[in-house]
């Protein structure tokens, strides 16, 4: 957007915090598995079990390595718009992937009566506590994506009305 170099630092800043947060989300599901038994019958929860869960980890993955390749480009680039573009469909996609995994969340918390699912958070705590913690992480990245988001466009508000 045409930023000056103290333009820069914030939007620098508000990205680091993103990317901790990205890779903080992605190690903890990622690392997230428990087992229990049942009926003398054993089975294990990870995250690779559910579609959610990896398409969680594959949006924050890739949302990781856009923001990682972020920090190389240049302060003046003309990208600046395509940046933007690309920053809010990060946004998107991280609401989605957090989404999908909030709903797995809730029926395995709550199960679902209706549908006679049980819940299973009782029996593999320590699998819902890292989902737990993988999603708040989540959600603190993308809320900072929707701050680079916002930021982005009020400088290029600003910019196009000093052009004109």
């Amino acid at each position: 957007m045409g930023l000056d170099y103290k333009g820069r630092i914030p939007m620098f800043v508000l990205r680091l915090v993103a990317l901790a947060a990205l890779v903080t989300a992605t190690l903890i599901m990622v690392t997230s598995h428990d087992s229990a038994e049942f009926f003398s019958i054993k089975f294990e929860a990870n995250y690779k079990k559910s579609p959610a869960f990896n398409y969680f980890v594959i949006m924050n993955a890739i949302a990781s390595g856009y923001t990682f390749i972020l920090s190389f480009l240049p302060a003046k680039t003309s990208y600046d718009h395509v940046v933007l573009v690309l920053d809010l469909v990060m946004t998107l996609l991280l609401d989605s992937s957090i989404s999908a995994c909030l709903a797995i969340g809730q029926l395995g918390k709550n199960g679902n009566s209706n549908a006679g699912w049980l819940p299973i958070c009782g029996q593999v705590p320590k699998f819902c506590d890292h989902v737990t913690a993988a999603l708040i992480a989540g959600f603190v990245a993308s809320i900072i994506y929707l701050i680079i988001v916002i930021y982005s466009l009020h400088n290029l508000i600003n910019l196009l009305a000093l052009k004109s």
